[in-house]
């Protein structure tokens, strides 16, 4: 028997039928047919029962399924092996990226992983960062560069930035002249903030449960370029992380928040034991952020 004759006889068995097998493996039904008539002649035992319209396992059939399967996952294990030393990763690495946030090391990263494994099938989803952290969870996402208030649970992470948050107003602001703010503070006038589900904004709303400050948020965005804006306009105050506000220091005044003291994170988050596509970019990730 070959590795061949199992894996159609385990798309046989998944499938249900010989027609779908094909579809799955690409060859032709007969193709399929004649390679499990062969297995069945080496093993001396019919492996499906072909008098219903569907084709269902023997008990012999039944009895050869998980070795089959097995054999099949030893098989691929040593092509990853051997892939590994030899430097050569293949497969599909689908990675996760905070809405509105456009972080160019990311992108070197992927670039460089796409330059040294080419044979590695790139796949970027753009979310908001709870979402994005439930995908890496659930194994729809290898890794996600996401915002948070703190850590996600039962994951692993590279934190890329830790900042304080601050107040940013336009000249002309009745707290424009402060050099800094507490939460109660910006109660009298409307707030542009990010949506909920982001770090910065988890950061700002449990810093606001904890003091029983209530400042009304008026509008939100996802992006810092449209938060800035909006503030700019005498729309509202604009929260923003340090960072973010230094990014519009010519146009905004930024007045550290002094009840605010979690600081707002961006960080590569993925599931322990990754593959070695996920290492691989990771490794690249540190290089391209310097850490």
């Amino acid at each position: 028997m070959d590795l061949r004759q199992l894996e159609y006889f385990v798309a046989v068995a998944e499938e249900g039928g010989f027609t779908r097998a094909a579809e799955r493996v690409h060859i032709s039904q007969s193709g399929v047919s004649a390679q499990i008539r062969r297995l069945e002649r080496e093993l001396g035992a019919e492996l499906f029962d072909r008098s219903a319209r569907a084709a269902t396992l023997t008990v012999a059939g039944k009895a050869a399924l998980e070795h089959a399967r097995a054999a099949l996952a030893a098989a691929g294990a040593v092509g990853q092996a051997v892939g590994e030393v030899t430097g050569l990763i293949r497969g599909r690495l689908a990675v996760g990226m905070v809405t509105g946030c456009t972080v160019t090391p990311l992108f070197e990263a992927l670039a460089a992983l796409h330059r040294a494994h080419p044979g590695v099938e790139l796949a970027l989803l753009e979310d908001g960062s709870d979402r994005l952290v439930r995908d890496v969870r659930e194994g729809v996402l290898d890794l996600a560069l996401v915002g948070a208030a703190a850590v996600p649970e039962g994951l692993e992470s590279l934190t890329i930035v830790s900042e304080r948050l601050v107040a940013a107003v336009p000249g002309g602001h009745p707290l424009a002249g402060r050099r800094r703010v507490a939460l109660r503070d910006l109660e009298p006038y409307p707030v542009v903030c990010m949506p909920p589900g982001t770090g910065l904004r988890t950061v700002f709303d449990r810093a606001c449960a904890a003091r029983d400050a209530h400042p009304v948020i008026a509008l939100q965005a996802s992006a810092p370029d449209a938060i800035a804006d909006l503030a700019e306009r005498g729309l509202g105050t604009a929260i923003l992380s340090e960072s973010m506000a230094a990014h519009y220091a010519g146009r905004l005044t930024a007045l550290p928040l002094d009840d605010v003291p979690s600081p707002g994170l961006l960080l590569l988050a993925w599931r322990p034991a990754p593959g070695p596509a996920a290492r691989a970019l990771l490794a690249h990730c540190r290089r391209a952020f310097g850490l």
